[in-house]
């Protein structure tokens, strides 16, 4: 049986479905603030693992494991959305699990996210289903091209994704193999001016929180680049904060979510994509924010007030597993320069287009802070 909702002081245990980086940066700010931590994973000698109290190495379909390590802990919360909802319901029989099982299901599943978002008013790109090669013709003659195929469910870090520039019979083929067979959704090609995430919180009470909206810069489909504070026409800062407040509340979230957004060049704004955890984009907040983004999901799975959000500028940039490629980076070069924070994860293997760590810098401006990231960046590999 579920516990009793309350607030969770330091000495209780949290829990958390993944142990990657991201729970890997959660659990560190758990033992920070006196909490313990369990992690379960399919993976052994994970990053998180590594600083965690305790952990479970076990499939998330063994739903008795599931059972067991929620009876181990206070509350359950998780680092990504592809943990399924099944062990979320399963972890749910034995201790509160935030943010809930239902935002797993809607989040996970790029159709249903998109039907709850237009269903909510909540602008996005024209869409529709795709379930079969007569669906995708229907589609492109709706929406036109270019357009982008996206498999319905497990996508991230531009994964299961096809763009269409023409509707050609072997084009739409080609689409269709990537599917292999399952669901799909076709969205139209938005051609934005930038990308942004906006990364909020909010507590068992209702207590909203958000930080300032980032620009976010992509590489092969993975974030490179963020800045903070994003530079916006007068007035689309607002806009994107309200609309992740609605969708905080509408999915009555209870932790970290971000929203990623599309900017126009009309200035309008588009929901992309949701993450219902610590995003990639937020972890400057560990250096620049009073309250970090795993700060922040701490307290609002534990039942605490949210911290401040107060922001400096800053930029992060990713080290992807390529930097590794002629051997141990010069991490001396890098941390020579001034302002340079580095955050190493504790993956063992390098891989090209693998997230090892990132660096954040503290600017006068944001822009000045990406450029000092990047000359540090390049530093690590003599450039």
């Amino acid at each position: 049986m579920t516990r009793a909702a309350g607030p969770l002081p330091p000495g209780a245990t949290v829990g958390i479905l993944g142990s990657g980086q991201l729970g890997r940066m959660l659990a560190v700010a758990a033992r920070q603030h006196g909490y313990g931590v369990a992690v379960f994973s399919p993976d052994a000698d994970s990053p998180a693992e590594a600083v965690a109290d305790r952990a479970l190495v076990a499939p998330y379909s063994d739903l008795d494991a599931i059972a067991a390590f929620a009876r181990g802990v206070d509350v359950v919360t998780f680092e990504f959305e592809n943990v399924p909802a099944a062990a979320a319901a399963a972890a749910a029989e034995w201790a509160p699990v935030r943010p809930a099982g239902q935002v797993l299901h809607t989040t996970q599943h790029r159709l249903r996210e998109k039907r709850f978002l237009s269903g909510a008013g909540i602008p996005v790109a024209p869409f529709r289903a795709v379930d079969s090669a007569a669906d995708l013709e229907a589609a492109l003659a709706d929406l036109g091209v270019p357009a982008v195929l996206k498999t319905a469910g497990f996508g991230y870090d531009g994964k299961g994704q096809f763009k269409l520039t023409d509707a050609a019979p072997e084009t739409q083929a080609a689409a269709m193999a990537m599917l292999a067979g399952q669901p799909g959704v076709l969205e139209a090609w938005i051609p934005f001016e930038r990308e942004l995430s906006v990364i909020a919180a909010r507590s068992v009470t209702g207590e909203f929180r958000a930080w300032p909206a980032f620009e976010n810069r992509h590489r092969h489909h993975i974030l490179d680049v963020t800045l903070c504070p994003a530079d916006l026409p007068p007035g689309v800062a607002v806009r994107a904060e309200g609309l992740a407040r609605a969708v905080l509340e509408r999915l009555d979230v209870v932790g970290v979510l971000c929203v990623e957004l599309f900017l126009r060049a009309d200035a309008e704004l588009l929901v992309n994509e949701l993450a219902p955890r610590p995003h990639n984009s937020g972890h400057l907040t560990l250096e620049a924010s009073v309250t970090s983004q795993f700060e922040q999901q701490l307290r609002a799975v534990c039942g605490l007030p949210l911290g401040e959000t107060d922001t400096c500028p800053a930029a992060m940039v990713n080290l992807m597993g390529d930097l590794w490629a002629q051997g141990e980076p010069r991490w001396s070069a890098a941390l020579a320069l001034p302002g340079v924070h580095l955050h190493l994860y504790g993956k063992r293997a390098p891989r090209p287009g693998r997230k090892m760590g990132h660096l954040t810098v503290l600017g006068p401006t944001p822009e000045l802070a990406a450029e000092r990231a990047l000359a540090a960046r390049a530093a690590l590999t003599g450039g």
